[in-house]
């Protein structure tokens, strides 16, 4: 999974146009995007698209934080909307307590310095399929100052990729680019993140899944190279060599793993 794009609970049109836009997933919100007057109407409405539409693709439910107001409610809808998962808002242990242990997988949103502080706790709960970076909550609780380079949020990525490998889960997803009209800006903050060890990126409009899915899918170069890697490695571990050079370059098992992991990526 590439690409995760939201869509509002309360707009039966948005979402249904989410569900066909060709994102790996797709989270029906109910948070943020619903106003407090409209949750109810916005739990019947995902319940009846997510009923309708055809499920070719993970469908994710947003709910409010556990401790709100709405937090019950919602969870009391999954039976009908029958999600594939739930993404929890402003995630910690605590919260995560809050759900119990079993359930629909969590794709668990972290976007409070408490949250960062405990990803790892948080990547561990044996609900949590996978991390995602909140930024602008993070940015405006800890007063951050939103850089063209993405810098100011290098602590936060790094601490999530870090919590997500150590806890045996996914790979995060990177952060909103909230201009839908930049393509470009959008593009160098998803390239940032994949070298930072992401394995996809949110999107809040589906004019943003072509440029996520070109960063995050491996090019035919970078494809052909892995292929190449594990047919020289392979080659000299038939001759009982454990290491090998290729195009003058040292290939080595964690080499090989790169390249097992780009081929992985790439579907082949």
């Amino acid at each position: 999974m590439r690409s995760l794009l939201f869509a509002p609970g309360k707009d039966e049109r948005k979402l249904t146009k989410a569900l066909a836009s060709g994102a790996d997933l797709v989270v029906a919100d109910l948070e943020d995007a619903v106003p407090p007057g409209e949750k109810e109407a916005a739990r019947e409405t995902i319940a009846r698209v997510f009923a309708r539409e055809p499920r070719d693709r993970p469908r994710f439910v947003r709910i409010n934080a556990p401790g709100t107001e709405w937090a019950d409610g919602d969870l009391a809808a999954l039976a009908d909307i029958r999600p594939d998962g739930i993404m929890v808002p402003k995630a910690t242990p605590s919260a995560l307590a809050a759900l119990g242990e079993h359930g629909p997988p969590v794709l668990a949103l972290i976007e409070t310095a408490a949250g960062v502080r405990e990803a790892y706790e948080t990547a561990a709960h044996p609900r949590v399929a996978a991390l995602m970076l909140g930024g602008a909550d993070l940015a405006a609780e800890a007063n951050l100052e939103v850089r063209a380079d993405g810098q100011e949020l290098l602590h936060a990525r790094s601490t999530l990729v870090f919590a997500s490998v150590a806890a045996g889960i996914r790979p995060p997803f990177d952060v909103v680019h909230l201009d839908v009209r930049d393509d470009a800006g959008q593009e160098a903050e998803a390239r940032l993140a994949r070298s930072l060890g992401f394995g996809g990126k949110a999107c809040v409009h589906p004019a943003q899944l072509s440029g996520v899915h070109r960063v995050f899918t491996p090019t035919e170069a970078e494809t052909a190279h892995a292929k190449a890697v594990l047919a020289a490695f392979d080659d000299a571990a038939g001759r009982g060599e454990s290491v090998v050079l290729l195009d003058g370059k040292l290939v080595d098992p964690p080499i090989v793993a790169r390249a097992r992991t780009t081929l992985a990526r790439a579907g082949g």
